[in-house]
């Protein structure tokens, strides 16, 4: 079998001038995107283009390595990535079909008219839970789409439903990025997870304010700073104590419930004093609205939300390790009778261990494993293909209108999900010739400055993989080795790759589609580029800022597996 090992400084053994030819691909992909207004999925095979002739003729990768991994990468792109999208634009497509979306309005806007609130609501607070439950992109597509029904302009959509899924992605999917930073790094999990929890949670509190901000500007902004208070500081306790005492298994869903019900409960006793909208919407038509809109039944209200309340179950129950066992077929020791029918492992032909990882971005070479898992029932898209089916039926429609209108979000999402192959296609050609790697080592050389530039160094794994989780992978190995090169505590310097991680997810490809998609924005993936890209740089600095401070002046924040064990 064809091997190659990866080389990390090829251009005149300078890892310099090698980190600016590595980042090539990625200056020409969100280049192409944000300032020359190409459609994604031309910028996206160029930016592969690219990154194809940097591996073959700069790093010296052989030609059907690089290309079976870029093939890799854009089926891993399909499923499991494209099918939650397709699902969870299914679900919502259903609820404007039967007409049950126009209810969902009608109660949120119960709750507040007021468009900021109604953003906190959902992007933060919901998207948390979502994010929490099932990750990967799902957040932001059904916030996103579940803002534009409420009457959100579509830009304005995506941009705060990347905005609001930021804070808690280190602990999405049920901890995993968390889970998969400990078991690469051998590093102690509920060290990680309390350090992890000593970071986050300052910008927990910070987004909600970001957000509005964003939004509205600092002066509506201000107009609602309780409302902005109570969100952030509920999710951000809740953050704390429970990846502190706890784990990193439930943070996010605990964090939202509590952020969810501490701000309707405000919402009880207080109510901005000025009903802020958008200054393209007509304020005495909105007023008028306001009086006649319709006061539906409870039970009217539940069969409304029935498919959202649905997915939450859906994806929640999918999330749990002991569900995914069954739905994988059992384990090893004790099978059931979905055996090696509901999920199925491929080695990717040529590629499976045949690109060998060097020091030092890890301790001793090693070969980079190359698996497609084809886990179609315990796929986090089933699961929402799952409610949308359960909930169609119990709502009235039939199988054959339900894969009607299936079929229809389809074809309105067929090209997006090209777009997501070829987006991932480039991830992957990257990382298996080592140009992500590269840029790593040009992160971790910068001395004493590393613990600004560590967050950094998470923020552009996220960027480039689409995932705190890949991410951690990524980068989580060479965190730890180059913290203990410079005596610095491996603990915060690997967090801090997923706590700066959380701050790229707003720009990277993937969450760019994933929100154009939702917002039926296909071809202004630029736009939204550019709508969220300073806001990603300037958060992923101020984590950089915060772990700079608890390296050097605030130590005793980085917790000890001694003191977590008192």
């Amino acid at each position: 079998m064809l091997t190659w090992t990866q080389i990390y400084t090829p251009v005149a053994g300078n890892l310099l001038l090698s980190a600016l030819v590595a980042a090539l691909p990625v200056v020409v992909l969100l280049g192409l995107l944000a300032f020359f207004h190409v459609k994604a999925h031309k910028a996206a095979l160029l930016g592969l283009a690219t990154s194809l002739g940097v591996a073959i003729f700069i790093y010296g990768m052989p030609a059907k390595l690089a290309l079976t991994s870029a093939v890799y990468g854009a089926a891993y792109g399909l499923f499991p990535i494209g099918w939650i999208v397709l699902c969870a634009i299914f679900v919502y497509d259903l609820t404007v079909k039967s007409g049950d979306f126009e209810v969902v309005k009608h109660t949120v806007a119960g709750l507040a008219d007021d468009r900021r609130i109604q953003a906190l609501l959902i992007a933060f607070s919901f998207g948390a839970f979502i994010e929490g439950a099932a990750g990967f992109g799902t957040p932001v597509a059904i916030s996103a789409a579940m803002l534009i029904g409420l009457g959100f302009r579509p830009l304005l959509s995506a941009g705060v439903a990347l905005i609001g899924n930021t804070a808690p992605v280190a602990y999405g999917a049920l901890g995993t990025p968390i889970v998969v930073l400990a078991s690469v790094t051998g590093l102690d999990l509920h060290a990680l997870s309390a350090m992890t929890g000593r970071q986050l949670p300052f910008f927990s509190l910070l987004v909600p304010f970001w957000l509005v901000w964003a939004m509205a500007g600092r002066k509506a902004m201000w107009e609602v700073w309780p409302a902005c208070l109570t969100s952030g500081l509920s999710f951000a306790i809740t953050q704390f104590l429970v990846s502190n005492f706890h784990g990193p298994w439930v943070v996010d869903i605990a964090g939202a419930i509590v952020s969810m019900g501490a701000t309707v409960l405000l919402l009880k006793f207080w109510q901005p004093k000025k009903t802020w909208s958008f200054e393209h919407e007509n304020k005495a038509e909105r007023a008028s609205e306001a009086a006649n809109r319709p006061v539906h039944t409870p039970k009217r209200a539940l069969m409304a939300w029935m498919p959202w309340i649905m997915l939450s179950v859906f994806v929640f129950a999918w999330g749990l390790p002991q569900v995914k066992d069954i739905l994988n077929g059992g384990k090893k020791d004790s099978p059931n009778f979905l055996k090696g029918v509901s999920m199925m492992k491929w080695e990717a032909p040529g590629l499976h261990k045949a690109v060998v990882k060097a020091p030092p971005v890890v301790k001793a070479e090693k070969p980079e494993e190359a698996v497609f898992t084809f886990n179609w029932l315990s796929a986090t898209g089933t699961s929402l293909l799952l409610s949308g089916i359960v909930s169609g039926l119990l709502i009235g429609f039939s199988f054959k209108e339900l894969a009607k209108i299936f079929w229809g979000t389809l074809m309105r999402v067929r090209i997006s999900l090209l777009t997501i192959g070829a987006m991932l296609a480039l991830g992957f050609s990257t990382r298996y010739a080592g140009l992500d790697a590269t840029m790593g080592l040009a992160f971790a050389s910068t001395g004493v400055l590393f613990p600004f530039f560590s967050p950094l160094l998470g923020w552009l794994g996220v960027a480039l993989t689409g995932s705190d989780t890949s991410s951690n992978v990524l980068f989580g190995g060479l965190q730890m080795i180059s913290a203990e090169k410079l005596g610095i505590n491996p603990i915060l310097a690997a967090a801090a790759n997923s706590s700066g991680g959380v701050m790229g997810k707003m720009i990277d490809a993937q969450s760019i589609v994933v929100a154009s998609v939702a917002t039926n924005q296909q071809g202004q993936e630029g736009v939204i580029l550019r709508y969220v890209f300073w806001h990603s740089i300037v958060l992923a600095c101020l984590v950089g800022v915060l772990v700079f401070l608890q390296a050097y002046v605030f130590p005793w924040m980085i917790p000890t597996v001694e003191g977590l064990a008192k």
